[in-house]
């Protein structure tokens, strides 16, 4: 497993019966090339000693969130900012309790709270918790926040029990990681340009003429193609969203902008534009501020048309254009007409009349419709998830 070489990975050992195991895979990730640090909570030392760590991995183990010594070493933020992934194994109940609600009164919570690394997480509790509500409540808010869960899987469990809950073999979680760290090294070969949020089209100075939009929908399809190794760009109009570190943040406020920064961004193997831009622009943008009139004639002219130029550009066209088409009504037929209008290969459409996936939801359901003619519906979820699928699809179409 050549992608693991010289990987940092930071592994949480929780309090449960398969901490056991997290010595095996202290084993495995040493004989296959990575780094470890690793944090071991109170209760996980109930069940594994720090020197059996220790031994392992030969680095020291991390226990304390107040130890003067480890803060004058390497305080909880630097512990989070030098890993490449963090794996909490085995992740119980309550470590996941907390962090699906942003609980950090340890190490470990503190660790994984301040952390911009990607997190992989394999469950390991008893059946009963596991199909608990709160349990898989707290697990949908973790995927939400684009934690990866590995597991758990179905059998006998040390309470004598059988069920799903038991933590994945060590071989298993190694697996996963090797596979994530794969994707990045295969997916860095390509270059992404994302856009997002609305465009302002002035009419003077403080008054100016938009669409509605929160942007979050394409920050998460950013956040998602950077996750999986793309080189990837975010034009932005103006949104109060923050970005990830590892995308290239570009800052736009009008349609003229945001067409400037995707010609400067070009060439690129993806382009997905999901940003509400300003059909219109004022043709006479006044220099001072227009007193309150009765009536108020504003001449209007288009705007550049962003997807249609760059879907139809000879030279610098990417492999895969996607649009998106936020309709209130006859979705199919308007995204359809859309689709062939642009020349794009793809059209993301929403109906934004549905107040729960509408404008500002942290939530969507979106339809794709492929140049090929066939379409796909993916179901009300999280933006996050929403964003996952989606690049999972364009990754699939690059490879």
């Amino acid at each position: 497993m050549k992608s693991l070489i010289n990987k940092k990975v930071l592994l949480i050992i929780c309090g449960g019966i398969a901490a056991y195991k997290s010595l095996e895979l202290i084993r495995l990730l040493k004989k296959n090339g990575a780094n470890i640090k690793t944090i071991l909570t109170k209760s996980g030392s109930e069940f594994v000693t720090p020197l059996s760590i220790t031994s392992l991995s030969q680095s020291k183990v991390y226990q304390d969130l107040f130890s003067l010594e480890d803060e004058a070493e390497m305080d909880h933020i630097s512990l989070s900012r030098w890993s490449d992934l963090i794996l909490i194994a085995p992740a119980t109940a309550n470590t996941i309790s907390k962090l699906a609600n942003g609980i950090s009164d340890d190490l470990a919570s503190t660790v994984a709270l301040a952390s911009n690394k990607k997190i992989f997480i394999a469950p390991a509790m008893n059946v009963r918790m596991w199909e608990h509500k709160s349990t898989k409540d707290n697990i949908k808010k973790l995927k939400s926040y684009n934690y990866k869960l590995i597991g758990p899987e179905i059998g006998d469990m040390a309470c004598g029990e059988y069920g799903e809950g038991k933590m994945s073999e060590p071989t298993s979680i190694l697996k996963e990681l090797n596979n994530y760290f794969d994707t990045l090294n295969s997916n860095s070969k390509y270059k992404a340009i994302v856009t997002a949020g609305p465009t302002h089209e002035y009419i003077d100075p403080v008054r100016y003429i938009t669409n509605k939009s929160s942007g979050k929908q394409g920050y998460e399809i950013a956040k998602s193609l950077s996750n999986k190794g793309f080189e990837t760009t975010l034009i932005s109009g103006p949104t109060n969203l923050e970005v990830d570190d590892n995308v290239n943040l570009i800052k736009v406020e009008t349609a003229e902008e945001m067409f400037r920064a995707t010609q400067n961004s070009l060439p690129a193997d993806v382009a997905v534009f999901s940003a509400a831009v300003g059909d219109y622009k004022v043709k006479d943008i006044q220099k001072v501020k227009i007193k309150k009139q009765d009536n108020l004639n504003l001449k209007l002219e288009k705007n550049m048309d962003i997807l249609n130029y760059v879907s139809n550009h000879n030279s610098l066209r990417p492999k895969l254009v996607i649009g998106f088409a936020a309709e209130t009504n006859d979705l199919e037929n308007y995204s359809i007409k859309k689709l062939n209008d642009k020349n794009c290969d793809w059209i993301v459409a929403n109906d934004v009349s549905n107040k729960n996936i509408g404008f500002n939801s942290d939530f969507n359901e979106v339809s794709i419709f492929f140049k090929k003619g066939n379409k796909e519906k993916l179901s009300y979820k999280h933006k996050s998830e929403i964003s996952d699928e989606i690049v999972e699809k364009i990754i699939n179409h690059l490879n």
